[in-house]
């Protein structure tokens, strides 16, 4: 008997009951309508196709942006029982055969893919053998040219549908404005749909914004105070570890993430701060997609980031644990500026855009209707250099050629470093002990890796750094002085970033660089930005209730405790306190006498300090219960 979604809840994810509005969004997949999810992160979104997957006969296939966020998403559905798979790069064919095999039998409930996996003919037929219950599309803003991060990958989604005409499809973000939201509907071509918008309020989590000169103090002050885990976001690879450094030079522990470590070292500094081995981790916004820490007490932006859409996403890591939590923005002048200059770098002119394609085209010598599917090195520096270029404006340039799919720039992570000892072990043993500070290492190298003396063998310089007791940044030093005294053969593993001309080499006269839309697409980042600033400029509306109008939800309700309500709650105070010490001048007076003096304050706010100001002692109340000076 098949068991209920409450039944499935309650077995795999033991919980008692939905939150809102996830029993509708259930239903509503399960009878087969096309449905669009807005739900703020943390609000449970995964569990609107988990369960109807669970519901349903077949395979919901999954569409997700990130290789970790798949693989996290499959070990969990596995912990509860739930058979799930993921197909991603680095995987032989056999493995995916595999895959799609115990697919085709019944062995995998949900399977994991990229949107870049769509393009591929041998996966997509290989999908005709299967029976797809569902379609689940995760991050859907990403589909918009719109959205605030845009992916051309997403558009394959489209097609897949022409395939499995039948199939209901859920999207699923949680960033979206009314116009993504339409646009998102638009391009998976959605029938018979459904929307559930859930309400973005966080009632727990405290908005701040304050201009600070200086905000390495003031950051300090606010971990200290706040106390617990927390998340710090800089905007630079270099400000990552600065601001890490000197939070551990204070006494508070912390780590660093950002996309130029090695994936092992991301991993490392991820897992610490996961496990609370440090109480911080400053990253980069590489840092937090499918991060799920219930406790994590605060959310520090140092600079302003690009996008609100961005910003409500990264703050919302923020109180998942439903207990009070903050999410900070310190700026200064300087962060406006730049934040107004870099949409006006991610968006240069099409000459530029065209001019970067060509002297990408022109240095690996490809020839007109030449290069479709051809790889090549991407000597970033080599070609601003030779042409001219502004490092920033290129990658922008290469960017938006990425999304108009005339090339395609893979992620690589950093290649394994390889090491031969060239000289005999007599010579070795020699060395060593005429240079004792290399003694530990070499011994490590030669313990760890027997064949090392007979070829390039494959090192991992971290773990000879912790056998040998040395520090991680010190053994590629001491190998490449090895190397310079020509007793070794060293290696160092190099993240090398490729480009593949994903079409052959086209006359851009005829090619509308950008888009059609380009002009369109740049107004629209202008506003988004304009928006930002407007955000972070604001003093009189409650935070909770600005960001609540951009995602087009309309709220009276004012949270309260942002930095603008806690300032206009001193001030009404203050004013409420002064008018009370006036009208007591004239003798003792009761509460209500008082209340009736007010024509701008809340009985409730008046009533409270009041009270306060007789606890204080500011004020006294008399047998007749007349307040009096």
């Amino acid at each position: 008997m098949a068991k209920t979604a409450l039944e499935l809840l309650k077995k795999h994810w033991h919980h008692e009951a939905f939150r809102n509005p996830q029993a509708e969004i259930i239903e509503a997949v399960v009878d087969g309508h096309d449905t669009l999810v807005l739900m703020p992160t943390g609000g449970g979104k995964s569990l609107c196709y988990q369960i109807p997957a669970l519901m349903m006969e077949g395979v919901c296939l999954v569409v997700s942006p990130l290789i970790a966020l798949m693989k996290d998403q499959v070990e969990n559905l596995r912990e509860k029982h739930i058979k799930a798979a993921c197909i991603v790069s680095g995987m032989t064919a056999e493995q995916q055969s595999n895959v799609l095999t115990n697919c085709s039998y019944g062995g995998v409930k949900l399977l994991y893919v990229s949107p870049e996996r769509l393009k591929s003919r041998t996966f997509t037929n290989a999908l005709q053998n299967i029976n797809i219950s569902m379609i689940a599309v995760d991050e859907t803003h990403c589909i918009s040219q719109w959205g605030y991060d845009f992916r051309p990958s997403y558009l394959e989604i489209a097609e897949i549908r022409q395939h499995f005409p039948s199939v209901p499809m859920i999207a699923l973000t949680a960033t979206a404005t009314p116009m993504v939201a339409d646009d998102i509907c638009r391009r998976l071509s959605f029938r018979n749909e459904r929307r559930f918008v859930a309400s973005f309020y966080r009632d727990n989590l405290a908005y701040m914004v304050f201009h600070e000169a200086d905000k390495h103090t003031r950051l300090l002050r606010i971990i200290k105070k706040v106390n617990g885990s927390g998340i710090v976001y800089a905007g630079t690879q270099r400000r990552a570890k600065e601001l890490s450094d000197f939070l551990n030079a204070n006494g508070v522990v912390s780590g660093y993430y950002h996309a130029g470590l090695s994936k092992r070292d991301r991993d490392i500094a991820q897992n610490n701060w996961m496990d609370g081995k440090v109480q911080v981790i400053v990253a980069t916004n590489a840092f937090g997609m499918g991060i799920d820490k219930p406790d994590v007490r605060y959310v520090v932006h140092t600079y302003i980031p690009a996008t609100i859409e961005a910003y409500f996403q990264e703050a919302g890591r923020a109180g998942r644990d439903g207990n009070r939590a903050y999410a900070v923005i310190l700026y200064n002048n300087g962060d406006i500026e730049d934040l107004q200059r870099n949409v006006e770098t991610s968006y240069p002119d099409t000459s530029t855009i065209k001019a970067v394609y060509n002297a990408l085209c022109y240095h690996n010598t490809i020839a007109l209707g030449n290069g479709e599917n051809e790889e090549y090195l991407l000597q970033v520096e080599e070609l601003c250099k030779k042409y001219h270029f502004e490092r920033k404006t290129m990658w922008a340039a290469l960017g938006l050629l990425e999304r108009d799919g005339l090339i395609c720039l893979p992620a690589k992570d950093n290649a394994e470093s390889q090491l031969m000892i060239k000289v005999g072990r007599e010579e070795i043993y020699s060395f060593m002990k005429q240079n004792p500070r290399y003694a530990s290492m070499i011994e490590s190298l030669m313990r760890l890796y027997g064949g090392v003396f007979s070829g390039l063998t494959p090192i991992d310089e971290h773990l000879v750094a912790k056998t040998s007791g040395l520090e991680a940044m010190v053994v590629p030093l001491m190998l490449s002085r090895l190397e310079a005294l020509n007793m070794v053969i060293y290696k160092k593993g190099v993240a090398e970033q490729t480009v593949i001309f994903t079409a052959p080499r086209c006359n851009l006269e005829n090619v509308p660089i950008g888009g059609v839309d380009y002009a369109e697409r740049k107004k629209q980042a202008i506003q988004r930005k304009d928006a930002m600033v407007s955000y972070i400029r604001e003093n009189e509306t409650c935070r909770s209730i600005k960001l609540l109008q951009y995602f087009g939800e309309q709220s009276e309700q004012k949270c309260g405790c942002c930095d603008i309500c806690i300032t206009h709650t001193k001030e009404q105070n203050a004013k409420v306190e002064a008018k009370v010490m006036q009208l007591l001048t004239d003798g003792p007076m009761t509460i209500q006498q008082i209340l009736a003096q007010f024509e701008d304050i809340d009985e409730r706010t008046i009533r409270s300090r009041v009270r306060a100001m007789v606890d204080a002692r500011m004020i006294g109340i008399d047998r007749d219960m007349r307040l009096y000076i």
